[in-house]
């Protein structure tokens, strides 16, 4: 009986040895063998692509075999392009723009999800004279790319019986925040809540948002992971899903710690209270399944679309989303 216990003790820990030695090989596999990646970012880097960024410091590309080149665009309308253009493997993106792509005829599909909750809404000033969505109507409103804004607009008007029409929309750039604080404007749209509402803060202004989430417009993802829709290699984004999944999940974990990896990813860029700030408002706004594929909600956001008028024609969801 002693024999038999000290044998299988034996065998576990060879096993285990062996295990132990599969994983190591993995993290020090050559370069030459692993995969390579192409990503490329909707805009430059900041605490929305914290997991990326948290995978390719902690090395769980490497351990899924690959090499992921992350690239920052010139032009925030290139990565859609480039991607259709099979010049980039993956980029990341936002949902409604996607639809609107694939409604124009781009190949492109949803390819993993990064931020799984709206970022956006609609940015008063907290001692302004905006108290409700019912004072807004007149009044001016500042924004940078435009997009849906007349579907959001009429839906956050409509139960205070006006609409989109009846407000003014003027392009401020990127200066969403200073026009607001100047009284340009009296209310701003693509403002960020993990970004502009900290912006304010540090300015010593406090902000009111008016979510879009909670006056009836379908939740969506912010930001999320996209490829060509003809040509991807599936097991490739399988696997660098599963590496964004690791850095979420140590991010979870690891608030503070994984700020000092990101900040120091580019000090010289990142190291700000702004970014401090922010990395810690979009923890929980990160997907920890990154590879969940929710076809309905999808599919919701594309009727609420093709609904108001921002979609000539109704649009499958079955179309635009990669099936891992």
């Amino acid at each position: 009986m002693k024999h038999t216990f000290l044998w299988a003790m034996a065998l576990m820990l060879s096993v285990s040895l062996h295990a132990s030695a599969s994983s190591q090989a993995a993290v020090t596999k050559p370069a030459s063998e692993l995969k390579e990646l192409t990503l490329m970012l909707e805009w430059f880097v900041n605490p929305d692509h914290g997991p990326i960024i948290i995978a390719q410091e902690n090395g769980y590309f490497e351990d899924q075999g690959l090499k992921v080149d992350i690239q920052e665009p010139a032009d925030p309308n290139l990565p859609p392009k480039l991607v259709a253009a099979e010049k980039v493997d993956l980029a990341v993106y936002y949902q409604p723009s996607l639809i609107h792509g694939v409604a124009n005829g781009l190949p492109l599909a949803w390819a993993g999800t990064l931020v799984a909750t709206p970022l956006d809404g609609l940015l008063v000033l907290d001692d302004g004279p905006i108290k409700s969505l019912k004072d807004m109507k007149g009044k001016t409103i500042g924004l940078n790319i435009g997009g849906i804004e007349n579907a959001i607009l009429d839906t956050l008007f409509e139960p205070y019986g006006f609409g989109a029409k009846d407000v003014k929309l003027v392009n401020v750039g990127w200066n969403l925040s200073s026009s607001l604080m100047s009284g340009r404007v009296d209310a701003i749209m693509g403002a960020y809540r993990n970004f502009e509402l900290n912006q304010l803060a540090i300015e010593g202004r406090k902000g009111r948002m008016f979510y879009y989430e909670e006056n009836n417009i379908p939740p969506y993802d912010e930001l999320i992971f996209i490829a060509n829709s003809k040509k991807n290699d599936k097991d490739a984004i399988r696997r660098f899903l599963r590496a964004i999944e690791l850095g979420t999940q140590y991010i979870v974990n690891n608030p503070e710690k994984s700020w000092e990896i990101f900040r120091d990813y580019s000090p010289k860029k990142l190291d700000n209270e702004l970014n401090r700030r922010a990395w810690f408002d979009t923890i929980s706004r990160f997907d920890l399944r990154p590879a969940a594929r929710d076809a309905g909600r999808y599919q919701a956001f594309a009727d609420y679309l093709q609904e108001n008028g921002e979609l000539k024609k109704p649009i499958n969801s079955d179309k635009f989303m990669l099936d891992f």
